[in-house]
């Protein structure tokens, strides 16, 4: 007996002492449709790493894989199916960019038209490699919230790639109903090709990014790379610079590196890979991989005076020993309605109500005619009626939180959207790409970004 209590007291200590659990997720935006080199590219980078036991993301641009599919190669087609697939737009850089033609479109219509854009692609896909794309990333900065509620209709549960729109903590977080890896930071790890000087310091950032999120408990290094880059120079879509839309006999193929210049760039992403792969607590997973190892996008339960007290003060999300909470998890909790996901608004909204009180039968109302908007609709109202007058759904979140049940009115409250602080305030800087037209802005789809501010929360490993 003695024997077997010293025995679990050793494995105890042993788990304790293991590391927490760092994930690489590499992934690479497969586009470049001009060269034929750089199918080769593709290829080599998936057998390589294959070779190494190292899975990636390969997001494929719609158009490249009707591409690899008329060139006949299928056998760069057999070994990205060993790797995980993902989707990265169906013709990337060809305007118009999605960014361009969501910029004036709002959530429900943008999502509708990007549905109809690039579903094709999408379908594309499926067909060629057997399995519906694990993740969606844009092309450049071309960044539109409306994507999300399509890409759920679309099947696809990931948003992988690295933009400025939206980030919580450089880590994974949950936004649109989707597991979005972006916007990370210091976590973000990418050896310079071009330079085998500076590798060393590279993997240095590596050791150091590994041991901070070891201490944190785990998380997620992000590192990305493109197929082309191995083999050329410059990039494919320089033929679409600025707006440009010249016909296809008039594209011109990317400046190619030497064979030697080529090896080097290899060599490099060998040697980071095989470096993280000895790292004690470091594995190599793909986005697919990361739906399991992070808690699901819906709420845990919390205590009711908990949700209330927090919603009161300030509109975010709430973190709890269970796990997070969006500031619309929340409120569906002080509403009485059960876990699920919800759109947050499509519009903003500012209040009309000009009372500092509502009547209890008058606010019963307005939160009962907000249950049924939610149920019917599958998202939060902009605002909410009280009579002939409204209140701004932050206004009416901050209300419903401080209400007193046994009293004869409910004194009006005034929101503080705190959620807004995850959210970039430049739209030139945000969507700023060669590919989009010169002096291109979208503050539209940051105002979009921010109302569905609503459904942000931290993502959390299991």
């Amino acid at each position: 007996m003695p024997r077997i209590f010293l025995l679990l007291l050793l494995c105890g200590a042993a788990l304790r002492a293991a590391p927490a659990p760092v994930y690489v997720v590499l992934w690479f935006d497969t586009e470049d449709y001009i060269e034929p080199a750089s199918d080769d590219a593709v290829l080599r980078l998936a057998r390589d790493l294959d070779a190494l036991g190292a899975r990636a993301t390969f997001k494929v641009v719609g158009e490249m894989a009707r591409t690899l599919e008329a060139r006949g190669r299928q056998d760069v087609v057999r070994a990205l199916s060993l790797h995980d697939i993902g989707y990265h737009s169906n013709f990337h850089s060809i305007p118009p960019a999605p960014a361009a033609y969501l910029r004036e479109l709002g959530y429900l219509e943008g999502a509708a038209e990007f549905e109809r854009r690039e579903s094709p692609g999408l379908a594309d896909l499926r067909r060629l490699f057997g399995v519906t794309p694990s993740c969606y990333g844009q092309p450049g900065s071309s960044w539109g919230p409306q994507s999300n509620l399509a890409l759920r209709r679309m099947g696809v549960p990931v948003y992988l790639d690295e933009g400025s729109q939206v980030g919580v903590d450089e880590q994974p977080f949950w936004y649109g109903g989707l597991l979005y890896v972006f916007n990370m930071g210091r976590f973000l790890i990418r050896p310079h090709l071009d330079d085998d000087a500076r590798l060393e310091g590279t993997l240095r950032q590596f050791d150091q990014a590994a041991a901070e999120l070891g201490r944190r408990g785990g998380g997620v290094i992000s590192t990305y790379y493109h197929p082309n880059e191995f083999v050329t120079t410059e990039f494919w879509d320089v033929n679409f610079a600025k707006g440009a839309n010249p016909e296809r006999s008039q594209w011109r193929r990317p400046r190619r590196r030497t064979p030697e210049d080529s090896e080097r760039t290899y060599r490099i992403l060998r040697r980071y890979v095989e470096h993280a792969q000895k790292t004690p607590g470091v594995r190599f997973v793909t986005a697919r991989d990361l739906l399991q190892l992070y808690d699901s996008p819906i709420a845990p339960p919390v205590d009711r005076r908990r949700a209330a007290e927090h919603l009161a003060a300030r509109q975010t999300f709430l973190v709890t020993e269970r796990g997070a909470l969006s500031a619309a998890d929340l409120l569906l909790v002080l509403l009485g309605l059960e876990p699920q996901f919800v759109d947050g608004p499509t519009a903003r909204r500012q209040s009309t109500y000009r009372s500092n009180a509502v009547p209890r039968p008058v606010w019963d109302r307005a939160k009962a005619d907000t249950v049924a908007f939610i149920r019917r609709h599958h998202r939060l109202p902009a605002a909410v009626w009280v009579g002939s007058e409204n209140l701004s759904l932050a206004d009416f979140a901050a209300t419903l939180a401080g209400e007193d049940p046994s009293a004869s009115s409910v004194p009006v409250r005034r929101g503080n959207l705190e959620l807004e602080k995850y959210f970039s305030t430049d739209p030139a800087g945000s969507f700023n790409w060669l590919i989009h037209p010169e002096g291109f802005q979208a503050p539209e789809l940051l105002e979009l970004g921010r109302l569905q501010g609503w459904t942000l929360k931290p993502a959390r490993l299991r």
